[in-house]
């Protein structure tokens, strides 16, 4: 078989989310009541998620069914093409094997769908009529506004503020799947009148945006709450991408060495490798599998390993993960779905012990390497894309001076079609890199409570 692009057929679509809890050489830490530093039950959860979403959240099940409802819009894009960059690869020189799984192709244009459309099927099925979400880019916000429409949810969407202003189409595109969009902090809430009275000027924050957001839910007995990243339900979901990646490699008969994702909370950068982890803690693979974030939202690669809130106004229950502390509000860079204070922690977990590693880059070797692949593949990535292929160039680069043959494979989770303006303050000399903010993370993490 060509290795060009490698397909699946629909009826080779996964019909099963693979859940990695069940090989962790330990049991992930527990979330506990703020209040009482307790473990939670899944009743404390209830107020704001189905009950399907909770048993997910917690089972140690290997293997959990996909419902055949999700699976048939899933086949609207479903299975995803695995694609070589051959052009890239002659463009650097390298004699190592670029390979992208494009998850751009889904009607949203990223790989969040994978999750939403899960999440609004069984908050339909269990009779919520509303859905409430934050979005940093707007890939995750314009998934849930597609995912609702389709199971006739209404749904309402916290937009952090830079992005509603540097991000106006993706807005647009939530708008016509019948979302309302509101830009926060907002003054629609308690947690976002707060933050507008400290500082009227904020440019807001993941961990703002699901402050307002879990609250609107909580306040309203017809509504729950979806979050997009982090859960350890999302990420579940998102194993959908891996599990075809396997089989696709399998097909042309590749070992991946190196595996490549962009991680802000951490669902594409998970859903791409944990199949491939599982085998690498039972002992089966050795493969390297890199996170890559933002040196201006730099949580693996600074943030310590400690229980802290997922939001900004504490409304959430604390959690095991790596973080700058709930309170940090990075600078505005155009990825703005890296921009959260902490991650996953199942993939904190893994990254604690080892099985993985993290890398962080600035703006502009990120855009700079994002240009390349446009014009060497002809797909414009998302600039929280660009992230991942900045790291895979530069390993193809070192294999370039070793000599060797590695097979370098990454997640392509989204397009970037909406994010033009900061293509031209690239191409323009205008686009800024921002230090390492490391005064106002050691100032944010002073504010975590100690458990």
């Amino acid at each position: 078989m060509d290795d060009l692009r490698v397909i699946l057929n629909s009826d080779e679509l996964p019909d099963k989310w693979y859940n990695i809890q069940a090989d962790l050489p330990r049991p992930l830490e527990p979330p506990l009541n703020p209040a009482t530093k307790k473990p939670i039950g899944p009743q404390d959860l209830a107020a704001i998620f189905p009950m399907e979403v909770i048993k997910q959240e917690v089972s140690q099940e290997r293997w959990i069914s996909i419902p055949e409802e999700v699976r048939d819009v899933y086949r609207l894009w479903r299975p995803t093409p695995l694609q070589r960059a051959i052009r890239l690869e002659k463009a650097l020189g390298t004699p190592a094997k670029i390979y992208f799984k494009n998850e751009s192709v889904s009607p949203p244009g990223s790989h969040k769908p994978n999750t939403s459309v899960a999440q609004a099927y069984y908050n339909m099925k269990e009779g919520v009529k509303r859905l409430t979400t934050e979005t940093g880019a707007g890939q995750w916000g314009s998934a849930l506004a597609f995912a609702c429409n389709l199971f006739n949810l209404k749904c309402t969407v916290y937009m952090v503020k830079v992005s509603y202003q540097q991000k106006p189409y993706r807005k647009s595109l939530m708008h016509v799947w019948n979302a309302e969009v509101i830009p926060s902090p907002s003054d629609k809430t308690n947690a976002g009148r707060k933050i507008l009275e400290e500082d009227p000027d904020s440019l807001g924050s993941l961990g703002i945006a699901i402050s307002e957001a879990v609250e609107d839910a909580a306040t309203h007995d017809d509504t729950k709450y979806s979050l997009g990243s982090v859960l350890n339900h999302v990420l579940l979901h998102q194993t959908v991408v891996g599990l075809e990646t396997k089989k696709q490699l399998e097909m042309i008969d590749v070992d991946p060495d190196i595996l490549i994702g962009c991680v802000g909370g951490g669902s594409n950068f998970s859903g791409f490798c944990f199949p491939f982890l599982g085998d690498k803690i039972k002992g089966k693979s050795d493969v390297k599998a890199i996170a890559v974030e933002p040196t201006a939202c730099p949580t693996l690669t600074k943030g310590p390993y400690m229980y802290d809130f997922g939001d900004t106004a504490e409304m959430t229950p604390l959690v095991k993960m790596y973080t700058l502390g709930h309170t940090f509000v990075p600078a505005g860079i155009h990825a703005g779905g890296l921009r959260y204070h902490g991650d996953a922690p199942l993939l904190c977990a893994l990254y604690n012990q080892k099985f993985m590693e993290a890398v962080a880059y600035n703006q502009n070797p990120v855009f700079e390497a994002a240009v390349l692949f446009a014009r060497t593949e002809g797909i414009l990535p998302a600039p929280e894309t660009a992230h991942a292929i900045r790291a895979a160039v530069d390993e193809a680069l070192k294999c370039k001076k070793t000599g060797e043959k590695k097979n370098i494979v990454f997640n392509f989770s989204g397009h970037g079609h909406f994010d033009l303006s900061a293509y031209d303050q690239y191409l323009s000399g205008k686009l800024k890199d921002f230090e390492y903010p490391k005064k106002r993370i050691e100032e944010a993490i002073k504010k975590i409570p100690k458990v």
